[in-house]
Protein backbone atom coordinates (compact mmCIF):
# COMPACT_ATOMS: atom_id res chain seq x y z
CA UNK A 1 0.00 0.00 0.00
CA UNK A 2 1.07 3.64 -1.02
CA UNK A 3 0.93 5.98 1.60
CA UNK A 4 -1.68 9.14 0.96
CA UNK A 5 -0.42 12.23 -0.97
CA UNK A 6 -0.74 15.11 1.01
CA UNK A 7 -3.25 17.76 0.17
CA UNK A 8 -1.92 20.80 -2.10
CA UNK A 9 -2.83 24.07 -0.36
CA UNK A 10 -5.47 25.69 -2.19
CA UNK A 11 -3.32 28.86 -2.52
CA UNK A 12 0.18 29.42 -2.20
CA UNK A 13 1.74 32.98 -3.21
CA UNK A 14 5.72 32.42 -3.25
CA UNK A 15 8.33 35.65 -3.18
CA UNK A 16 5.35 38.12 -4.40
CA UNK A 17 6.84 41.95 -5.01
CA UNK A 18 4.64 45.10 -6.31
CA UNK A 19 6.68 48.23 -7.21
CA UNK A 20 4.53 51.28 -7.46
CA UNK A 21 6.19 54.71 -8.15
CA UNK A 22 6.11 56.22 -4.79
CA UNK A 23 5.68 53.13 -2.68
CA UNK A 24 6.89 49.49 -2.87
CA UNK A 25 3.02 47.97 -1.88
CA UNK A 26 4.73 44.34 -1.63
CA UNK A 27 8.40 42.77 -0.84
CA UNK A 28 9.02 39.39 -1.16
CA UNK A 29 5.79 38.51 0.37
CA UNK A 30 5.19 34.49 0.58
CA UNK A 31 1.69 33.17 1.73
CA UNK A 32 -0.01 29.50 2.17
CA UNK A 33 -3.83 29.19 2.59
CA UNK A 34 -5.08 25.49 3.06
CA UNK A 35 -8.74 23.96 1.96
CA UNK A 36 -10.98 25.24 4.64
CA UNK A 37 -8.95 27.33 6.30
CA UNK A 38 -9.64 30.74 7.54
CA UNK A 39 -6.76 32.72 7.13
CA UNK A 40 -6.28 36.53 8.04
CA UNK A 41 -4.27 38.73 6.45
CA UNK A 42 -3.29 41.35 9.80
CA UNK A 43 -1.77 45.21 9.16
CA UNK A 44 -1.43 48.73 9.69
CA UNK A 45 -2.95 50.91 6.94
CA UNK A 46 -0.56 51.03 4.01
CA UNK A 47 0.85 47.58 4.47
CA UNK A 48 0.40 45.72 1.24
CA UNK A 49 -2.93 44.16 2.07
CA UNK A 50 -5.21 45.22 -0.27
CA UNK A 51 -2.38 45.07 -3.08
CA UNK A 52 -1.97 41.48 -2.42
CA UNK A 53 -5.39 40.58 -2.55
CA UNK A 54 -5.86 42.26 -6.06
CA UNK A 55 -2.93 40.37 -7.23
CA UNK A 56 -4.84 37.23 -6.05
CA UNK A 57 -7.85 38.27 -7.89
CA UNK A 58 -6.18 39.28 -11.36
CA UNK A 59 -6.84 42.83 -10.93
CA UNK A 60 -3.05 44.02 -10.03
CA UNK A 61 0.07 41.97 -12.04
CA UNK A 62 2.62 41.46 -9.50
CA UNK A 63 6.41 42.11 -10.87
CA UNK A 64 7.85 39.50 -9.23
CA UNK A 65 6.89 35.73 -7.38
CA UNK A 66 4.84 32.95 -8.35
CA UNK A 67 0.82 32.12 -7.54
CA UNK A 68 -0.22 28.18 -7.03
CA UNK A 69 -3.76 27.28 -6.81
CA UNK A 70 -4.48 23.75 -5.79
CA UNK A 71 -0.55 23.32 -6.52
CA UNK A 72 -0.38 24.28 -10.39
CA UNK A 73 1.06 27.44 -11.07
CA UNK A 74 -1.49 29.73 -12.51
CA UNK A 75 -1.23 32.97 -13.90
CA UNK A 76 -4.57 34.79 -13.25
CA UNK A 77 -4.95 38.33 -15.82
CA UNK A 78 -7.66 39.18 -14.44
CA UNK A 79 -10.83 39.12 -12.22
CA UNK A 80 -12.84 36.83 -15.10
CA UNK A 81 -10.13 34.11 -14.59
CA UNK A 82 -10.32 34.78 -11.21
CA UNK A 83 -13.58 33.89 -10.72
CA UNK A 84 -13.58 30.64 -13.14
CA UNK A 85 -10.93 29.02 -11.02
CA UNK A 86 -12.77 29.46 -7.57
CA UNK A 87 -12.20 32.80 -6.41
CA UNK A 88 -14.73 35.59 -5.36
CA UNK A 89 -13.28 39.04 -3.49
CA UNK A 90 -15.52 41.25 -1.31
CA UNK A 91 -13.32 44.68 -2.00
CA UNK A 92 -13.21 47.73 0.94
CA UNK A 93 -14.10 50.15 -2.26
CA UNK A 94 -17.32 48.38 -3.51
CA UNK A 95 -17.05 48.36 -7.30
CA UNK A 96 -20.63 48.70 -8.37
CA UNK A 97 -22.36 50.71 -11.05
CA UNK A 98 -24.74 53.51 -9.21
CA UNK A 99 -27.16 53.74 -12.31
CA UNK A 100 -27.95 49.92 -11.68
CA UNK A 101 -30.04 48.06 -9.78
CA UNK A 102 -28.60 45.16 -7.04
CA UNK A 103 -30.05 42.23 -9.08
CA UNK A 104 -28.16 43.86 -12.21
CA UNK A 105 -25.14 44.08 -10.89
CA UNK A 106 -25.13 40.46 -8.98
CA UNK A 107 -25.86 39.84 -12.71
CA UNK A 108 -22.71 41.24 -14.10
CA UNK A 109 -20.20 38.26 -12.89
CA UNK A 110 -22.62 35.37 -12.72
CA UNK A 111 -23.25 32.96 -15.52
CA UNK A 112 -25.30 35.29 -18.55
CA UNK A 113 -27.47 31.96 -18.58
CA UNK A 114 -29.45 33.03 -15.75
CA UNK A 115 -32.10 35.13 -15.99
CA UNK A 116 -32.60 38.88 -14.39
CA UNK A 117 -35.75 37.20 -13.15
CA UNK A 118 -33.61 34.19 -11.85
CA UNK A 119 -30.83 35.97 -10.02
CA UNK A 120 -33.39 38.66 -8.27
CA UNK A 121 -34.88 35.40 -7.16
CA UNK A 122 -31.11 33.88 -5.69
CA UNK A 123 -30.38 37.35 -4.09
CA UNK A 124 -33.77 37.54 -2.35
CA UNK A 125 -33.13 33.58 -0.82
CA UNK A 126 -29.03 34.15 0.04
CA UNK A 127 -30.27 37.62 1.63
CA UNK A 128 -33.02 35.69 3.30
CA UNK A 129 -30.82 32.76 4.54
CA UNK A 130 -27.51 34.57 5.83
CA UNK A 131 -30.06 37.29 7.56
CA UNK A 132 -28.33 40.29 4.93
CA UNK A 133 -31.61 42.22 4.04
CA UNK A 134 -31.77 44.18 0.56
CA UNK A 135 -34.53 44.57 -2.03
CA UNK A 136 -32.86 43.37 -5.70
CA UNK A 137 -35.02 45.91 -7.66
CA UNK A 138 -33.02 49.38 -5.16
CA UNK A 139 -30.76 51.43 -7.70
CA UNK A 140 -27.34 51.34 -6.24
CA UNK A 141 -27.12 54.76 -5.96
CA UNK A 142 -30.00 55.12 -3.62
CA UNK A 143 -28.38 52.33 -1.08
CA UNK A 144 -26.69 53.55 2.20
CA UNK A 145 -22.70 52.17 2.40
CA UNK A 146 -23.49 49.27 4.41
CA UNK A 147 -26.43 48.01 2.13
CA UNK A 148 -23.91 48.33 -0.87
CA UNK A 149 -21.61 45.79 1.70
CA UNK A 150 -24.50 43.26 1.86
CA UNK A 151 -24.81 43.52 -1.81
CA UNK A 152 -21.02 42.84 -2.30
CA UNK A 153 -20.86 39.99 -0.20
CA UNK A 154 -24.16 38.22 -1.38
CA UNK A 155 -22.96 38.23 -4.66
CA UNK A 156 -19.57 36.70 -3.70
CA UNK A 157 -21.55 34.18 -1.94
CA UNK A 158 -23.34 33.32 -5.14
CA UNK A 159 -20.39 32.30 -6.74
CA UNK A 160 -20.08 29.36 -4.63
CA UNK A 161 -16.01 30.20 -4.11
CA UNK A 162 -13.47 27.94 -3.17
CA UNK A 163 -11.72 30.88 -2.20
CA UNK A 164 -13.43 33.90 -0.72
CA UNK A 165 -11.40 37.01 0.20
CA UNK A 166 -13.22 39.53 2.64
CA UNK A 167 -11.52 43.11 2.67
CA UNK A 168 -13.12 44.52 5.91
CA UNK A 169 -16.19 42.90 5.50
CA UNK A 170 -17.86 44.13 9.23
CA UNK A 171 -16.48 47.72 8.76
CA UNK A 172 -20.24 49.23 8.82
CA UNK A 173 -22.10 45.74 9.94
CA UNK A 174 -23.87 45.98 13.18
CA UNK A 175 -22.79 43.14 16.16
CA UNK A 176 -26.03 41.12 15.07
CA UNK A 177 -25.17 41.00 11.46
CA UNK A 178 -21.90 40.34 12.28
CA UNK A 179 -22.32 37.10 14.11
CA UNK A 180 -24.96 36.02 11.22
CA UNK A 181 -22.15 37.10 8.54
CA UNK A 182 -19.32 34.69 11.26
CA UNK A 183 -22.07 31.34 11.28
CA UNK A 184 -21.79 31.75 7.67
CA UNK A 185 -18.25 32.10 6.94
CA UNK A 186 -17.68 28.84 9.26
CA UNK A 187 -20.01 27.12 7.32
CA UNK A 188 -17.90 27.84 4.35
CA UNK A 189 -15.07 27.21 5.65
CA UNK A 190 -16.31 23.58 6.84
CA UNK A 191 -17.53 22.45 3.25
CA UNK A 192 -13.89 23.00 2.59
CA UNK A 193 -14.49 26.77 0.63
CA UNK A 194 -11.13 28.36 1.53
CA UNK A 195 -11.08 32.07 3.25
CA UNK A 196 -8.95 35.07 3.12
CA UNK A 197 -9.81 37.61 6.01
CA UNK A 198 -8.62 41.54 6.31
CA UNK A 199 -10.11 43.24 9.16
CA UNK A 200 -8.13 45.62 11.82
CA UNK A 201 -11.17 44.28 14.35
CA UNK A 202 -8.54 42.30 16.47
CA UNK A 203 -11.68 40.15 18.15
CA UNK A 204 -12.91 39.62 15.27
CA UNK A 205 -9.91 37.48 13.83
CA UNK A 206 -9.41 35.76 17.23
CA UNK A 207 -12.66 34.46 16.87
CA UNK A 208 -13.05 33.61 13.33
CA UNK A 209 -9.35 32.80 11.90
CA UNK A 210 -7.31 30.08 12.21
CA UNK A 211 -4.13 31.06 10.66
CA UNK A 212 -2.48 34.58 10.16
CA UNK A 213 -0.04 36.14 8.19
CA UNK A 214 1.16 40.24 9.67
CA UNK A 215 2.34 42.63 7.01
CA UNK A 216 4.35 45.70 8.05
CA UNK A 217 5.23 47.69 5.46
CA UNK A 218 4.68 45.54 2.71
CA UNK A 219 6.79 42.23 4.06
CA UNK A 220 5.69 39.30 6.01
CA UNK A 221 6.86 40.00 9.66
CA UNK A 222 5.20 37.12 11.04
CA UNK A 223 2.81 34.37 11.17
CA UNK A 224 0.60 32.69 13.82
CA UNK A 225 -2.76 31.06 15.05
CA UNK A 226 -4.47 33.90 16.28
CA UNK A 227 -6.62 32.11 18.32
CA UNK A 228 -3.29 31.65 20.80
CA UNK A 229 -2.62 35.19 20.48
CA UNK A 230 -3.90 38.51 22.70
CA UNK A 231 -5.44 41.58 21.17
CA UNK A 232 -2.13 42.58 22.23
CA UNK A 233 0.07 40.75 21.19
CA UNK A 234 -1.54 40.72 17.62
CA UNK A 235 -1.48 44.72 18.27
CA UNK A 236 2.55 44.36 18.89
CA UNK A 237 2.79 42.26 15.56
CA UNK A 238 1.07 44.66 13.57
CA UNK A 239 2.30 47.87 14.91
CA UNK A 240 5.19 47.23 16.99
CA UNK A 241 3.36 48.82 20.39
CA UNK A 242 0.37 48.66 21.60
CA UNK A 243 -2.48 51.09 20.87
CA UNK A 244 -2.72 54.07 23.84
CA UNK A 245 -5.62 53.66 26.32
CA UNK A 246 -8.27 55.79 25.77
CA UNK A 247 -8.84 58.61 28.11
CA UNK A 248 -12.34 59.31 28.59
CA UNK A 249 -13.06 61.65 31.71
CA UNK A 250 -16.25 62.80 32.24
CA UNK A 251 -17.17 66.61 32.31
CA UNK A 252 -20.09 68.93 32.66
CA UNK A 253 -21.84 69.65 29.52
CA UNK A 254 -22.43 73.51 28.00
CA UNK A 255 -24.94 74.63 26.33
CA UNK A 256 -26.48 74.12 23.30
CA UNK A 257 -24.45 73.83 20.22
CA UNK A 258 -27.13 71.75 17.85
CA UNK A 259 -30.59 71.63 17.96
CA UNK A 260 -32.94 69.63 16.07
CA UNK A 261 -36.71 70.09 16.64
CA UNK A 262 -39.45 67.81 15.57
CA UNK A 263 -37.46 67.19 12.31
CA UNK A 264 -40.04 65.39 9.66
CA UNK A 265 -38.65 64.72 6.02
CA UNK A 266 -40.11 63.33 3.23
CA UNK A 267 -37.55 60.93 1.43
CA UNK A 268 -35.92 62.19 -1.45
CA UNK A 269 -35.99 59.17 -3.38
CA UNK A 270 -38.22 56.54 -3.65
CA UNK A 271 -35.83 53.91 -1.68
CA UNK A 272 -35.58 56.57 1.38
CA UNK A 273 -36.61 56.80 4.79
CA UNK A 274 -38.94 59.31 5.92
CA UNK A 275 -37.65 61.11 9.05
CA UNK A 276 -40.28 61.33 11.45
CA UNK A 277 -40.02 63.69 14.44
CA UNK A 278 -36.85 63.92 15.10
CA UNK A 279 -35.52 65.86 18.54
CA UNK A 280 -31.97 65.76 19.46
CA UNK A 281 -29.75 68.39 21.22
CA UNK A 282 -25.56 68.10 21.14
CA UNK A 283 -23.96 70.27 23.91
CA UNK A 284 -20.95 72.07 23.78
CA UNK A 285 -18.29 69.30 25.08
CA UNK A 286 -19.91 66.68 24.84
CA UNK A 287 -19.72 63.59 22.51
CA UNK A 288 -23.60 62.66 21.50
CA UNK A 289 -23.48 59.01 19.67
CA UNK A 290 -26.17 57.49 16.90
CA UNK A 291 -26.16 53.83 16.38
CA UNK A 292 -28.36 51.63 14.41
CA UNK A 293 -28.46 49.56 11.19
CA UNK A 294 -27.50 51.14 8.00
CA UNK A 295 -30.22 52.07 5.93
CA UNK A 296 -32.71 53.74 9.19
CA UNK A 297 -32.49 57.25 8.10
CA UNK A 298 -28.97 58.32 8.96
CA UNK A 299 -28.10 59.15 5.72
CA UNK A 300 -30.83 61.37 5.28
CA UNK A 301 -30.52 62.62 8.62
CA UNK A 302 -26.83 63.91 8.01
CA UNK A 303 -27.59 65.17 4.61
CA UNK A 304 -29.84 67.57 6.76
CA UNK A 305 -27.43 68.74 9.16
CA UNK A 306 -24.87 69.21 6.75
CA UNK A 307 -26.70 71.29 4.58
CA UNK A 308 -26.18 68.86 1.55
CA UNK A 309 -30.89 68.55 2.15
CA UNK A 310 -31.89 72.17 2.69
CA UNK A 311 -35.87 71.17 2.36
CA UNK A 312 -36.63 70.98 6.35
CA UNK A 313 -38.13 74.15 8.48
CA UNK A 314 -35.29 76.65 9.07
CA UNK A 315 -35.69 76.30 13.13
CA UNK A 316 -35.94 72.13 12.55
CA UNK A 317 -32.04 72.17 12.69
CA UNK A 318 -30.81 75.05 15.08
CA UNK A 319 -27.06 75.93 15.74
CA UNK A 320 -26.04 78.08 18.39
CA UNK A 321 -30.07 79.16 18.67
CA UNK A 322 -29.73 80.45 14.75
CA UNK A 323 -32.05 78.70 12.63
CA UNK A 324 -30.21 76.69 9.86
CA UNK A 325 -32.70 74.13 7.94
CA UNK A 326 -32.49 76.50 4.82
CA UNK A 327 -28.42 76.86 4.61
CA UNK A 328 -26.08 75.37 2.70
CA UNK A 329 -22.54 73.78 3.92
CA UNK A 330 -20.81 76.69 3.55
CA UNK A 331 -22.88 79.15 5.02
CA UNK A 332 -23.30 76.51 7.92
CA UNK A 333 -19.76 75.90 7.99
CA UNK A 334 -19.38 79.90 8.75
CA UNK A 335 -21.17 78.93 11.67
CA UNK A 336 -18.74 76.53 12.78
CA UNK A 337 -20.05 73.48 11.64
CA UNK A 338 -17.92 70.76 10.39
CA UNK A 339 -18.67 67.25 8.00
CA UNK A 340 -17.09 63.72 7.87
CA UNK A 341 -19.29 61.68 5.13
CA UNK A 342 -19.46 58.45 5.27
CA UNK A 343 -18.13 57.69 1.98
CA UNK A 344 -14.53 59.03 1.27
CA UNK A 345 -14.44 59.16 -2.38
CA UNK A 346 -17.04 60.95 -4.30
CA UNK A 347 -17.99 62.84 -0.99
CA UNK A 348 -15.43 62.94 1.21
CA UNK A 349 -12.62 63.69 -0.90
CA UNK A 350 -12.58 63.94 -4.98
CA UNK A 351 -10.48 60.72 -6.34
CA UNK A 352 -8.43 62.94 -9.21
CA UNK A 353 -7.15 65.59 -7.03
CA UNK A 354 -4.03 65.73 -4.74
CA UNK A 355 -4.83 66.17 -1.14
CA UNK A 356 -3.94 69.40 -0.91
CA UNK A 357 -6.41 70.43 -3.25
CA UNK A 358 -9.00 68.31 -1.37
CA UNK A 359 -8.33 70.30 1.56
CA UNK A 360 -10.32 73.44 -0.31
CA UNK A 361 -13.39 71.42 -0.44
CA UNK A 362 -13.56 72.56 3.28
CA UNK A 363 -10.91 74.48 4.27
CA UNK A 364 -10.54 78.33 2.43
CA UNK A 365 -7.36 79.83 5.09
CA UNK A 366 -5.46 79.63 2.02
CA UNK A 367 -7.49 81.62 0.11
CA UNK A 368 -7.18 85.24 0.27
CA UNK A 369 -9.52 87.94 0.47
CA UNK A 370 -9.27 88.80 -3.13
CA UNK A 371 -9.55 84.70 -4.28
CA UNK A 372 -5.49 83.91 -4.95
CA UNK A 373 -4.41 80.51 -3.29
CA UNK A 374 -1.37 80.95 -1.24
CA UNK A 375 -0.13 77.22 -3.02
CA UNK A 376 2.64 77.62 -0.42
CA UNK A 377 0.08 77.79 2.65
CA UNK A 378 -1.95 75.28 0.94
CA UNK A 379 0.75 72.77 0.95
CA UNK A 380 1.96 73.31 4.25
CA UNK A 381 -1.73 73.14 5.85
CA UNK A 382 -1.96 69.52 3.83
CA UNK A 383 1.79 68.75 4.88
CA UNK A 384 0.65 69.68 8.64
CA UNK A 385 -2.64 67.53 8.51
CA UNK A 386 -0.41 64.48 6.72
CA UNK A 387 1.78 64.38 9.34
CA UNK A 388 -0.25 65.18 12.48
CA UNK A 389 -2.43 62.17 11.72
CA UNK A 390 0.18 60.13 10.05
CA UNK A 391 -0.88 59.72 6.89
CA UNK A 392 0.83 57.46 4.53
CA UNK A 393 0.88 59.07 0.81
CA UNK A 394 3.45 60.15 -1.25
CA UNK A 395 2.74 63.69 -0.16
CA UNK A 396 0.41 66.80 -0.44
CA UNK A 397 0.22 66.53 -4.21
CA UNK A 398 -0.74 62.77 -4.28
CA UNK A 399 -4.27 61.86 -5.62
CA UNK A 400 -6.94 60.78 -3.36
CA UNK A 401 -7.67 57.77 -5.11
CA UNK A 402 -4.07 56.82 -4.50
CA UNK A 403 -4.35 56.26 -0.66
CA UNK A 404 -5.16 53.21 1.13
CA UNK A 405 -8.81 53.26 2.27
CA UNK A 406 -7.90 53.97 5.83
CA UNK A 407 -5.25 56.66 4.92
CA UNK A 408 -7.61 58.77 2.86
CA UNK A 409 -10.07 58.10 6.24
CA UNK A 410 -7.15 59.37 8.34
CA UNK A 411 -6.91 62.59 6.16
CA UNK A 412 -10.21 63.46 5.41
CA UNK A 413 -11.04 63.42 9.60
CA UNK A 414 -7.62 65.30 9.93
CA UNK A 415 -9.18 68.28 7.40
CA UNK A 416 -12.08 68.68 9.64
CA UNK A 417 -10.32 67.78 13.02
CA UNK A 418 -7.96 70.40 12.84
CA UNK A 419 -10.26 72.95 11.28
CA UNK A 420 -11.22 73.67 15.11
CA UNK A 421 -14.80 73.18 14.25
CA UNK A 422 -17.59 74.63 17.05
CA UNK A 423 -19.91 71.13 16.59
CA UNK A 424 -18.06 68.17 14.49
CA UNK A 425 -20.71 65.97 12.86
CA UNK A 426 -18.85 62.88 11.79
CA UNK A 427 -19.95 59.51 9.99
CA UNK A 428 -17.96 56.15 10.64
CA UNK A 429 -14.94 58.09 11.66
CA UNK A 430 -13.09 54.92 11.72
CA UNK A 431 -14.25 52.86 8.74
CA UNK A 432 -11.53 50.74 7.65
CA UNK A 433 -8.81 52.11 9.48
CA UNK A 434 -5.95 50.18 11.93
CA UNK A 435 -5.92 49.74 15.41
CA UNK A 436 -3.18 52.46 15.85
CA UNK A 437 -5.13 54.85 13.22
CA UNK A 438 -8.77 54.27 15.15
CA UNK A 439 -6.88 54.68 18.59
CA UNK A 440 -5.59 58.06 17.33
CA UNK A 441 -8.67 59.22 15.76
CA UNK A 442 -10.66 58.55 18.56
CA UNK A 443 -8.34 60.19 21.07
CA UNK A 444 -8.86 63.09 18.86
CA UNK A 445 -12.47 63.40 19.01
CA UNK A 446 -11.93 63.37 22.92
CA UNK A 447 -9.21 66.29 22.67
CA UNK A 448 -11.92 68.11 20.63
CA UNK A 449 -14.68 67.36 23.07
CA UNK A 450 -12.67 68.25 25.67
CA UNK A 451 -12.05 71.66 24.34
CA UNK A 452 -15.48 72.39 24.20
CA UNK A 453 -16.40 71.78 20.85
CA UNK A 454 -19.97 69.48 20.23
CA UNK A 455 -19.50 66.06 18.84
CA UNK A 456 -22.03 64.17 17.03
CA UNK A 457 -21.31 60.48 15.99
CA UNK A 458 -22.65 57.99 13.99
CA UNK A 459 -21.32 54.93 13.66
CA UNK A 460 -22.37 51.24 13.29
CA UNK A 461 -19.61 50.28 15.54
CA UNK A 462 -20.92 49.89 18.74
CA UNK A 463 -17.89 49.35 20.76
CA UNK A 464 -16.79 52.74 19.45
CA UNK A 465 -20.24 54.40 20.38
CA UNK A 466 -19.58 53.28 23.92
CA UNK A 467 -15.91 54.33 24.01
CA UNK A 468 -16.24 57.76 22.96
CA UNK A 469 -20.12 58.69 23.26
CA UNK A 470 -21.37 60.70 27.09
CA UNK A 471 -25.02 60.01 25.58
CA UNK A 472 -26.35 57.90 23.22
CA UNK A 473 -29.57 57.56 20.22
CA UNK A 474 -30.42 55.57 18.32
CA UNK A 475 -32.22 55.68 15.10
CA UNK A 476 -34.38 53.10 13.19
CA UNK A 477 -36.75 53.33 10.07
CA UNK A 478 -36.17 57.06 10.32
CA UNK A 479 -37.05 57.35 13.94
CA UNK A 480 -34.34 58.82 16.85
CA UNK A 481 -35.00 56.84 20.16
CA UNK A 482 -34.77 58.94 23.45
CA UNK A 483 -31.04 59.36 24.93
CA UNK A 484 -29.76 57.34 27.38
CA UNK A 485 -26.21 58.13 29.46
CA UNK A 486 -23.51 55.88 27.98
CA UNK A 487 -22.77 54.75 31.32
CA UNK A 488 -26.35 52.98 31.67
CA UNK A 489 -26.78 51.76 28.33
CA UNK A 490 -26.01 48.33 27.33
CA UNK A 491 -24.90 46.41 24.30
CA UNK A 492 -27.76 43.78 24.68
CA UNK A 493 -29.99 46.83 25.05
CA UNK A 494 -29.24 48.98 22.05
CA UNK A 495 -29.40 45.98 20.04
CA UNK A 496 -33.12 45.73 20.78
CA UNK A 497 -33.59 49.28 20.20
CA UNK A 498 -32.16 49.19 16.34
CA UNK A 499 -35.58 47.12 15.59
CA UNK A 500 -37.06 50.04 17.20
CA UNK A 501 -38.05 48.35 20.27
CA UNK A 502 -37.46 51.52 22.92
CA UNK A 503 -40.84 52.65 22.33
CA UNK A 504 -42.30 49.73 24.21
CA UNK A 505 -39.64 49.57 26.63
CA UNK A 506 -40.27 53.76 27.07
CA UNK A 507 -43.93 53.29 27.65
CA UNK A 508 -43.34 49.93 30.17
CA UNK A 509 -40.98 52.06 32.21
CA UNK A 510 -43.34 54.97 32.18
CA UNK A 511 -46.42 52.54 33.46
CA UNK A 512 -44.05 51.15 35.58
CA UNK A 513 -43.08 55.24 36.97
CA UNK A 514 -46.46 55.78 36.94
CA UNK A 515 -47.48 52.83 39.21
CA UNK A 516 -44.71 53.79 41.63
CA UNK A 517 -46.03 56.84 41.97
CA UNK A 518 -49.82 55.75 42.61
CA UNK A 519 -48.51 53.07 45.46
CA UNK A 520 -46.52 56.27 46.90
CA UNK A 521 -49.75 58.52 46.80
Amino acid sequence: MTAQSPVAPRLQLTHITKRYPAVIANSDVSLTVQPGETHAVLGENGAGKSTLMKIIYGSVKPDEGAVLWNGQPVHIRNPQEARALGISMVFQHFSLFDTLTVAQNVWLGLDKRLTLAEVARSITAKAAEYGLDIDPGRPVHTLSVGEMQRVEIIRALLTNPRLLILDEPTSVLTPQAVEKLFVVLKQLASEGCSILYISHKLHEIRELCNACTVLRGGKVTGVCNPQEESNASLSRLMIGAEPPALEHHERAAGDVVLRVNALDLPRDDPFGVDLAGVNLDVRAGEVVGIAGVSGNGQKELLYALSGEDVRARADAVQVFGKPAGRLGPAKRRALGVHFVPEERLGRGAVPTLGLAQNLMLTRTEAVSRSGWINMKALQQQALDVIGRFNVKTGGPNAAAKSLSGGNLQKFIVGREIDANPKLLIVSQPTWGVDVGAAAQIRGEILALRDAGCAVLVVSEELEELFEISDRLHVIAKGKLSPSIARAQATVPQIGEWMSGLWESQHAQRESQHAQRESQHA
